[in-house]
Protein backbone atom coordinates (compact mmCIF):
# COMPACT_ATOMS: atom_id res chain seq x y z
CA UNK A 1 0.00 0.00 0.00
CA UNK A 2 1.65 3.58 -0.94
CA UNK A 3 2.27 5.99 1.55
CA UNK A 4 0.07 9.02 0.80
CA UNK A 5 -3.12 10.76 1.99
CA UNK A 6 -5.99 8.52 2.95
CA UNK A 7 -9.63 9.44 2.90
CA UNK A 8 -11.21 9.48 6.29
CA UNK A 9 -12.11 6.03 7.61
CA UNK A 10 -15.73 4.74 6.78
CA UNK A 11 -18.46 4.91 9.34
CA UNK A 12 -20.03 1.62 7.86
CA UNK A 13 -16.95 -0.33 7.74
CA UNK A 14 -17.48 -2.13 10.72
CA UNK A 15 -20.98 -3.08 9.89
CA UNK A 16 -20.15 -4.19 6.51
CA UNK A 17 -17.03 -6.33 8.06
CA UNK A 18 -19.38 -7.90 10.28
CA UNK A 19 -22.05 -8.50 7.67
CA UNK A 20 -18.78 -10.38 5.49
CA UNK A 21 -17.86 -12.48 8.49
CA UNK A 22 -21.58 -13.22 9.08
CA UNK A 23 -22.40 -14.25 5.54
CA UNK A 24 -19.09 -16.67 5.93
CA UNK A 25 -20.41 -17.91 9.01
CA UNK A 26 -16.45 -17.18 10.19
CA UNK A 27 -15.92 -18.62 13.73
CA UNK A 28 -12.44 -16.84 13.97
CA UNK A 29 -12.09 -13.67 12.52
CA UNK A 30 -9.04 -11.55 12.09
CA UNK A 31 -8.88 -8.17 11.44
CA UNK A 32 -5.83 -6.35 10.60
CA UNK A 33 -5.36 -2.45 8.83
CA UNK A 34 -2.27 -0.81 7.07
CA UNK A 35 -0.78 1.97 9.61
CA UNK A 36 -3.41 5.27 10.29
CA UNK A 37 -0.32 7.75 11.81
CA UNK A 38 -2.34 10.28 10.18
CA UNK A 39 -5.31 9.72 12.34
CA UNK A 40 -5.40 11.33 15.93
CA UNK A 41 -5.98 7.89 17.46
CA UNK A 42 -3.87 5.79 14.67
CA UNK A 43 -6.91 3.80 13.71
CA UNK A 44 -7.76 2.62 17.56
CA UNK A 45 -10.99 3.47 16.98
CA UNK A 46 -11.74 1.80 14.15
CA UNK A 47 -10.95 -1.68 15.26
CA UNK A 48 -13.04 -1.16 18.34
CA UNK A 49 -15.91 0.06 16.07
CA UNK A 50 -15.19 -3.26 13.96
CA UNK A 51 -15.00 -5.36 17.23
CA UNK A 52 -18.12 -4.40 18.91
CA UNK A 53 -20.09 -4.94 14.83
CA UNK A 54 -18.45 -8.15 15.10
CA UNK A 55 -19.27 -9.55 18.75
CA UNK A 56 -23.00 -8.38 17.89
CA UNK A 57 -23.30 -10.11 14.83
CA UNK A 58 -21.01 -13.17 15.75
CA UNK A 59 -21.53 -13.60 19.58
CA UNK A 60 -19.90 -17.27 19.55
CA UNK A 61 -16.74 -16.12 17.07
CA UNK A 62 -13.30 -15.38 18.78
CA UNK A 63 -11.62 -12.44 17.21
CA UNK A 64 -7.94 -11.74 17.10
CA UNK A 65 -6.37 -7.75 15.80
CA UNK A 66 -2.94 -7.63 13.92
CA UNK A 67 -2.67 -3.89 14.70
CA UNK A 68 0.21 -1.69 14.18
CA UNK A 69 1.14 0.05 17.63
CA UNK A 70 0.03 3.38 17.16
CA UNK A 71 2.53 5.30 17.28
CA UNK A 72 2.00 4.84 21.11
CA UNK A 73 -0.95 7.37 20.83
CA UNK A 74 -2.83 8.26 23.84
CA UNK A 75 -5.46 6.34 24.74
CA UNK A 76 -5.00 3.71 21.78
CA UNK A 77 -4.17 0.72 23.48
CA UNK A 78 -6.85 0.89 25.89
CA UNK A 79 -9.45 1.86 22.92
CA UNK A 80 -8.31 -1.46 21.12
CA UNK A 81 -8.59 -3.55 24.99
CA UNK A 82 -11.83 -2.01 25.95
CA UNK A 83 -13.90 -4.46 23.69
CA UNK A 84 -11.89 -7.30 24.67
CA UNK A 85 -10.17 -9.14 21.62
CA UNK A 86 -9.04 -12.86 22.33
CA UNK A 87 -6.05 -12.56 20.70
CA UNK A 88 -3.69 -9.59 20.07
CA UNK A 89 -1.34 -9.72 17.49
CA UNK A 90 1.62 -7.11 16.72
CA UNK A 91 4.28 -8.33 15.06
CA UNK A 92 8.09 -7.15 15.76
CA UNK A 93 9.19 -8.09 11.82
CA UNK A 94 13.16 -8.50 12.13
CA UNK A 95 15.78 -8.20 14.62
CA UNK A 96 16.46 -4.59 16.59
CA UNK A 97 19.56 -4.01 14.60
CA UNK A 98 17.77 -4.42 11.10
CA UNK A 99 14.87 -1.79 11.64
CA UNK A 100 16.40 1.12 9.99
CA UNK A 101 16.65 -0.60 6.96
CA UNK A 102 13.31 -2.78 7.47
CA UNK A 103 11.31 -0.79 9.28
CA UNK A 104 12.30 2.46 9.21
CA UNK A 105 9.00 4.02 10.26
CA UNK A 106 9.00 1.47 13.37
CA UNK A 107 10.58 1.23 16.97
CA UNK A 108 11.35 -2.20 18.36
CA UNK A 109 11.53 -1.09 22.12
CA UNK A 110 8.00 0.47 21.42
CA UNK A 111 6.73 -2.66 19.36
CA UNK A 112 7.74 -4.99 22.68
CA UNK A 113 6.64 -2.23 24.94
CA UNK A 114 3.20 -2.48 23.14
CA UNK A 115 2.74 -6.28 24.03
CA UNK A 116 4.00 -5.72 27.14
CA UNK A 117 1.76 -2.47 28.20
CA UNK A 118 -1.61 -5.08 26.70
CA UNK A 119 -0.46 -8.26 28.69
CA UNK A 120 -0.12 -6.06 31.87
CA UNK A 121 -3.59 -4.10 31.66
CA UNK A 122 -5.52 -7.54 30.07
CA UNK A 123 -3.81 -10.47 31.76
CA UNK A 124 -5.88 -13.04 30.00
CA UNK A 125 -5.61 -12.03 26.60
CA UNK A 126 -3.41 -13.95 24.62
CA UNK A 127 -0.95 -11.69 22.99
CA UNK A 128 0.82 -12.93 19.67
CA UNK A 129 4.11 -11.47 17.57
CA UNK A 130 5.83 -12.49 14.17
CA UNK A 131 9.58 -12.46 12.67
CA UNK A 132 10.73 -13.17 9.04
CA UNK A 133 13.62 -14.79 8.37
CA UNK A 134 15.94 -14.57 5.83
CA UNK A 135 16.76 -10.51 6.05
CA UNK A 136 20.47 -10.70 7.26
CA UNK A 137 19.85 -11.87 10.72
CA UNK A 138 21.86 -13.74 12.79
CA UNK A 139 20.43 -16.62 15.10
CA UNK A 140 21.51 -14.50 18.32
CA UNK A 141 19.96 -11.73 17.30
CA UNK A 142 16.79 -14.01 16.84
CA UNK A 143 17.29 -15.52 20.12
CA UNK A 144 17.53 -12.12 21.89
CA UNK A 145 14.67 -11.15 20.47
CA UNK A 146 12.75 -14.14 21.44
CA UNK A 147 14.02 -13.40 25.25
CA UNK A 148 12.83 -9.86 24.50
CA UNK A 149 9.17 -11.01 23.52
CA UNK A 150 9.29 -13.70 26.53
CA UNK A 151 10.06 -10.56 29.12
CA UNK A 152 6.99 -8.63 27.71
CA UNK A 153 4.85 -12.36 28.49
CA UNK A 154 4.15 -12.91 24.56
CA UNK A 155 2.35 -16.43 24.56
CA UNK A 156 2.82 -17.00 20.47
CA UNK A 157 5.19 -16.55 18.16
CA UNK A 158 4.75 -16.98 14.71
CA UNK A 159 8.21 -17.38 12.18
CA UNK A 160 8.24 -17.34 8.55
CA UNK A 161 10.41 -16.73 5.14
CA UNK A 162 10.72 -13.48 4.21
CA UNK A 163 9.48 -13.27 0.26
CA UNK A 164 10.90 -9.77 -1.26
CA UNK A 165 7.51 -8.19 -2.73
CA UNK A 166 8.66 -6.65 -5.15
CA UNK A 167 12.07 -5.56 -6.84
CA UNK A 168 11.67 -2.12 -4.87
CA UNK A 169 11.50 -4.29 -1.19
CA UNK A 170 14.62 -5.48 0.62
CA UNK A 171 16.48 -7.78 -0.89
CA UNK A 172 16.17 -11.68 0.19
CA UNK A 173 19.76 -12.44 2.32
CA UNK A 174 18.74 -16.00 2.02
CA UNK A 175 16.36 -18.78 1.87
CA UNK A 176 16.41 -20.46 5.84
CA UNK A 177 16.14 -24.19 5.40
CA UNK A 178 12.96 -26.42 7.28
CA UNK A 179 15.90 -27.49 9.77
CA UNK A 180 16.80 -24.39 10.91
CA UNK A 181 12.78 -23.86 11.60
CA UNK A 182 12.43 -26.83 13.48
CA UNK A 183 15.63 -25.87 15.34
CA UNK A 184 14.21 -22.18 16.33
CA UNK A 185 10.64 -23.45 17.07
CA UNK A 186 12.56 -25.70 19.56
CA UNK A 187 14.48 -23.34 21.05
CA UNK A 188 11.08 -20.98 20.88
CA UNK A 189 9.26 -23.34 23.30
CA UNK A 190 12.14 -23.82 25.85
CA UNK A 191 12.11 -20.32 26.61
CA UNK A 192 8.28 -20.71 27.44
CA UNK A 193 6.20 -19.46 24.52
CA UNK A 194 2.45 -21.09 24.96
CA UNK A 195 2.49 -21.59 21.29
CA UNK A 196 4.71 -21.81 18.25
CA UNK A 197 4.53 -21.91 14.82
CA UNK A 198 7.61 -22.20 12.70
CA UNK A 199 7.93 -22.82 9.09
CA UNK A 200 8.77 -21.09 5.46
CA UNK A 201 4.88 -20.92 5.21
CA UNK A 202 4.18 -19.31 8.45
CA UNK A 203 2.61 -16.50 8.34
CA UNK A 204 0.95 -13.74 10.94
CA UNK A 205 -2.68 -15.57 10.43
CA UNK A 206 -1.35 -19.04 9.42
CA UNK A 207 -3.94 -21.45 10.67
CA UNK A 208 -5.17 -19.01 13.29
CA UNK A 209 -8.09 -20.35 13.96
CA UNK A 210 -6.84 -23.88 14.69
CA UNK A 211 -3.87 -22.69 16.15
CA UNK A 212 -6.28 -20.16 18.45
CA UNK A 213 -8.12 -23.14 19.80
CA UNK A 214 -4.68 -24.82 20.54
CA UNK A 215 -3.65 -21.73 22.27
CA UNK A 216 -6.52 -22.05 24.68
CA UNK A 217 -6.48 -25.76 25.53
CA UNK A 218 -2.25 -24.99 26.38
CA UNK A 219 -3.06 -22.44 28.50
CA UNK A 220 -5.79 -24.80 30.29
CA UNK A 221 -2.91 -27.60 30.27
CA UNK A 222 -0.41 -24.95 32.37
CA UNK A 223 -2.97 -23.61 34.54
CA UNK A 224 -2.37 -24.83 38.50
CA UNK A 225 -5.20 -27.28 39.48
Amino acid sequence: VATGRPHAPDPQEPRRLAAAAAALKLHHVVVTSVDRDDLPDGGAGQFAACARALRAALPRASLEFLTPDFRRKPGALQQILADAPDVLNHNVETVPRLYRAIRPGADYQGSVMFLRQAKEKAPSLFTKSGLMMGLGETQAEVLAVMDDLRAADVDFLTIGQYLPPSPRHAPLARFVPPAEFAALEGAARRKGFVMVSASPLTRSSYHADRDFARLKAARRALAPP
